[in-house]
């Protein structure tokens, strides 16, 4: 099964290959846009709009649900072309791109946070880009196949990948950042055992992760964000960076960090709230049993 995935990975990446970036693009989000709200995602992305939004009318959230699953096809077709879409290919403009520069002229180590907003493959590919010395940590695909093409994939736009398994990876995190070398997170998915905080206005278990690293080395965290400007077209926000308190309590400073992130990732869904990944159980099971109204 993992190789008929892995040949189904190949023939709709090689199909959207062969096509202009923009055509690929729109055919991917269209494509997603038709067959999105037939899948089991579809209710849970319903169900995340009515937590989050429960003020919005059904006619607002149908048309987020669509322009949602608009954006993941088009994000699943530009993936097979990511390198056409660095700064160089005009479709890409950089937005507080001298803070970037000031960390790789520090060799300073930062704690890069970030949510799956929009394109989000494009924030590692712009940290790499800038010549910032980073660990671009990830979540490995079930199928070991299509891991190996995703790690091909990413190299040729000059990301290299690193899955941490464990304490023996949060040791070689750990020992990147001693080196100087950033890391880059995302930083907006349930995380069961996680720090309770609010998301929303809801509470959300989050990873204490990032916020517990930046803590261990320069306590900064470095928030950017990736908007779609127009079809495969991209704006990268690098914000002003979120400076970490050590107070001594640790638990708390790690807490109002964690708390910190869940803000700056609310403040941008609501900015741009069709380019958020909502197909995802955000929050615990008890907020899906009765989401507000």
């Amino acid at each position: 099964m993992w190789r008929l995935e892995a040949l189904g990975f190949d023939l709709v990446g090689g199909l959207f290959a062969l096509m202009p970036i923009d055509a690929a693009s729109a055919v991917g989000g269209a494509a997603l846009k038709l067959i999105g709200p037939l899948t089991g995602a579809h209710k849970t992305a319903r169900r995340n709009l009515m937590i989050a939004f429960p003020q919005w009318d059904e006619a607002q959230r149908e048309r987020v649900l669509r322009d949602q699953w608009e954006n993941i096809g088009r994000m699943a077709a530009e993936f097979q072309m990511l390198e056409r879409l660095t700064a160089d290919s005009g479709r890409l403009e950089v937005i507080g791109g001298e803070r970037l520069e000031a960390i790789r002229k520090s060799g300073e180590a930062v704690v890069f946070v970030s949510g799956h907003l929009s394109n989000w493959e494009i924030m590692p590919m712009t940290i790499a880009n800038s010549g910032v010395r980073c660990q671009m940590t990830y979540r490995a695909a079930n199928n070991p196949y299509i891991d190996r093409r995703i790690i091909r994939s990413r190299a040729r736009y000059g990301v290299e990948l690193f899955a941490p398994k464990g304490e023996s990876g949060s040791r070689e995190i750990l020992e990147a950042l001693r080196r100087g070398e950033s890391v880059a997170l995302m930083n907006d998915q349930k995380f069961n055992g996680g720090v309770a905080a609010p998301f929303f206005g809801v509470t959300a278990h989050t990873a204490p992760g990032p916020t517990r690293l930046a803590l261990r080395s320069s306590g900064v965290l470095q928030p950017m964000s990736v908007e779609r400007t127009k079809g495969a077209r991209f704006r990268v926000v690098v914000h002003e960076p979120i400076i970490l308190e050590r107070s001594g309590d640790r638990a708390a400073d790690i807490e109002q960090g964690v708390r910190r992130i869940n803000a700056f990732i609310e403040d941008r869904v609501r900015e741009r709230p069709s380019e958020w990944f909502w197909v995802h159980k955000r929050w615990p099971a008890e907020a899906y049993a009765s989401p507000r109204e």
